[in-house]
């Protein structure tokens, strides 16, 4: 067998996905001081870095800056970044057993988890992912529609995505400038009648998901004001036993520290509300032909006979009169072609990262996977770091036991060869570099950070003209 693992012949890895947990991988594979390893980065975007890029609120710039870990990652010898490249139909699994030893599967949780509730599929309710994809310039969603003339909108979850979508809904003009939200976003927003949002959990606080700088940030707004009702700060005597114990983690004391707070404090006036309300689920959007309003059923948290804190619907209902919907109740994975998928779950089948047949099934050597296609959508940025490098060590453990694929074609140009015969225009790591140049520019004279191209061929064109414009080394 030919030997991996040497200069002559390196171990070739292949990671789709390049958000946080493909970055994490590469990182730790290629810090492997006794192996010769090469990493090549896919995206079906030109531009790298998931959802930091598209999915981070444009507000929350300091969490954005972790791409320069990536950037330190990207300037390793050993690594390659495939931008604008489409598993299952530009490269295909069959071509990645060809040309590397393994293949690291990092594509996230890429759509909403649904209700299924009636009315759900009415025009006017939306998964919170498209939303937040528009707002961000996600080429998927940038051409996508919300009706912003509506008085009233429901956004349905606790969680920290929820937060953001209300808190973009909520903000000023004069708080967008100094992000990177789409322009077009923000002219949208700028015309927005919405005047209440309405924040929904079916547990409470306690069991809320949002973190302690999230639900703060909502008491904070320039144009709205935060209402919590005193009776949804009630504790059950269960909920209230859990926070007064010792398992009761800091965060969920003081998220119902700030709530109570909120709930005591008089609403200053301002144009806007953000109405928090938990022990509420939702039981049918209501509408003819689009949404007219949210029915929710009143909870009320009960210990189940494994001592698990649970809600539980009573007799007490209402209908919300909105007029837009937010669902953000949990993403949910997309299965890849040739790759097996959990349709309960929303993940890739696996064991620690080792990918399998089924759920419980056997293991399928040489491929692997990472991030919340994993595990699902749990934690925050740096929690994939830990995932990451506990699938990077499998895929070592593997080599070292000689578990891998053996490729029939693994020079690092073999792969470049047959995307550029398939007709694939491959977006580089230093293209993309030039995309953030050009991006930064655009953004000069303003507050902005930088202001985004949104579609591809825009980013594809921008690339083309700055190719043609920059001057060759002698100054021709």
């Amino acid at each position: 067998m030919t030997a991996f693992g040497i200069l002559t012949q390196p171990i070739r890895v292949a990671i789709v996905g390049a958000g946080p947990a493909g970055f994490y991988a590469a990182d730790h594979l290629l810090k492997q001081k006794n192996l010769a390893i090469q990493v090549d980065l896919f995206d079906r975007l030109p531009t790298p870095f998931g959802l930091v890029r598209g999915g981070v609120a444009p507000d929350h710039q300091k969490i954005k800056s972790v791409t320069a870990i990536y950037d330190k990652t990207a300037r390793n010898p050993g690594f390659r970044f495939f931008g604008n490249v489409t598993f299952g139909s530009d490269l295909t699994l069959t071509d990645l057993q060809q040309h590397y030893n393994a293949v690291i599967f990092s594509v996230g949780t890429q759509t909403d988890k649904r209700l299924g509730i009636p009315g759900e599929d009415l025009p006017g309710s939306h998964a919170a992912t498209e939303f937040v994809g528009w707002y961000n310039g996600h080429p998927d969603y940038r051409h996508l529609q919300f009706d912003l003339s509506q008085e009233r909108v429901a956004v349905i979850g606790v969680g920290n995505v929820a937060m953001d979508v209300a808190r973009i809904l909520a903000r000023s003009q004069a708080e967008l400038d100094a992000t990177d939200i789409a322009p077009y976003a923000q002219a949208a927003l700028a015309e927005s009648k919405i005047r209440e949002i309405y924040i929904l959990g079916r547990r409470g606080p306690v069991q809320a998901a949002f973190s302690n700088p999230e639900i703060k940030e909502l008491g904070e707004m320039e144009d709205a004001d935060i209402h919590v009702d005193p009776e949804d700060v009630v504790l059950d005597p269960a909920s209230a036993a859990y926070l007064a114990s010792p398992q009761a983690d800091r965060a969920e004391v003081r998220n119902v520290e700030i709530l109570t707070q909120y709930s005591t404090e008089p609403l200053e006036g301002k144009p806007k509300q953000l109405i928090v309300r938990f022990l509420v689920s939702p039981l049918e959007i209501v509408g003819t032909d689009r949404v007219e309003g949210l029915k929710i059923v009143r909870n009320e948290m009960v210990q189940d006979d494994k001592g698990e804190i649970r809600p539980r619907a009573t007799d007490r209902t209402e209908i919300l009169p909105v007029g837009l919907v937010f669902r953000s109740v949990g993403y949910y994975g997309v299965a890849l072609p040739d790759v097996p998928f959990d349709d309960k779950k929303g993940i890739i089948p696996n064991a620690q990262g080792r990918v399998l047949t089924q759920s419980g099934g056997d293991v399928i050597v040489g491929e692997y996977v990472a991030g919340w296609i994993k595990r699902g959508p749990s934690g925050v940025i740096g929690t994939n770091k830990q995932d990451a490098v506990e699938t990077a060590n499998l895929v070592l453990a593997d080599f070292q036991a000689g578990q891998m694929w053996l490729p029939d074609a693994p020079q690092p140009d073999a792969v470049v060869a047959l995307l550029r015969e398939r007709g694939v225009r491959v977006v580089t790591y230093a293209d993309w570099q030039c995309l953030n140049d050009l991006e930064v520019a655009n953004a000069e004279g303003t507050a902005r950070p930088r202001v985004k191209f949104t579609e591809i061929d825009e980013m594809l064109k921008a690339l083309d003209q700055a190719t043609e414009t920059t001057p060759s080394p002698s100054g021709d």
